[in-house]
């Protein structure tokens, strides 16, 4: 195995490529994108705006490397099933998850709001996770297939850090994943509960995991980002 280091917070991060993967998580139109789930709460979208960029970047880096890499949506059944009444009743009557709106029915598998924002759909071999709950565990099988890989580490980025970025973390934390937060490549709509939940990852010793820039990472992977090319 290739083992490689990262400068990062708290302490070095070490990684076997061969059984690390990048996560990215929900970089989808409902998120971004006005008149999706994200703008029905009464976020402004915008916020999230850099992040595409900087997440397309991590991206090509990870392929470049030969790394394994998972992509996630959050969506529902068209029948709602698998959405709990005390989340569908966030949010504003008409404008809430399954209810019309510009990019279709919110939230639910299968409508444009739903799918991944353009430029970061997944490539031809990449794992693509439907998710019904915030963590990428929940009901998804995710832990199975990376078990079947040998995945030890994961690499992990996309939106929102303090809910679904951060659920996804506290999760494989619990199953014995080694994680490293991809800092730069994580946005929130409230930018300071994305810099606390930073904090909170790599405090106490790095209790739920590590953090460092893209920079670093593609430092130790042997890439060269978009801003260093002449």
């Amino acid at each position: 195995m290739t083992g490689l280091e990262v400068d990062a917070r708290p302490f070095t991060y070490g990684f076997p490529t061969e059984r690390t993967a990048l996560v990215v998580i929900d970089m989808q139109r409902d998120f971004v994108e006005p008149g999706g789930f994200g703008a029905s709460l009464g976020n402004d979208v915008a916020q999230l705006a850099p992040v595409v960029p900087r997440v397309a970047e991590l991206l090509a880096s990870a392929r470049k490397a030969g790394l394994t890499v998972v992509h996630t949506r959050e969506a529902h059944r068209s029948d709602l099933s698998d959405c709990p009444a005390s989340k569908r009743d966030r949010g504003v009557p008409g404008m809430r998850i399954g209810d019309p709106g510009p990019m279709g029915r919110i939230l639910i598998d299968g409508e444009p709001g739903a799918d991944f924002v353009a430029g970061l759909e997944p490539a031809t071999g990449e794992h693509s996770v439907v998710k019904p709950g915030k963590g990428a565990f929940h009901a998804t099988g995710l832990e199975g297939w990376l078990t079947e890989r040998g995945i030890t580490h994961l690499l992990v980025a996309g939106v929102t850090t303090e809910v679904c970025v951060q659920s996804t973390l506290r999760e494989a934390n619990d199953r014995g994943y080694r994680c490293l937060l991809v800092e730069d490549c994580t946005e929130s709509y409230f930018p300071e509960f994305r810099r606390a939940t930073v904090e909170m990852v790599v405090a106490q010793g790095g209790i739920v995991g590590w953090a460092a820039p893209l920079a670093a990472l593609q430092s130790a992977l042997g890439c060269r980002g978009i801003h260093d090319r002449t």
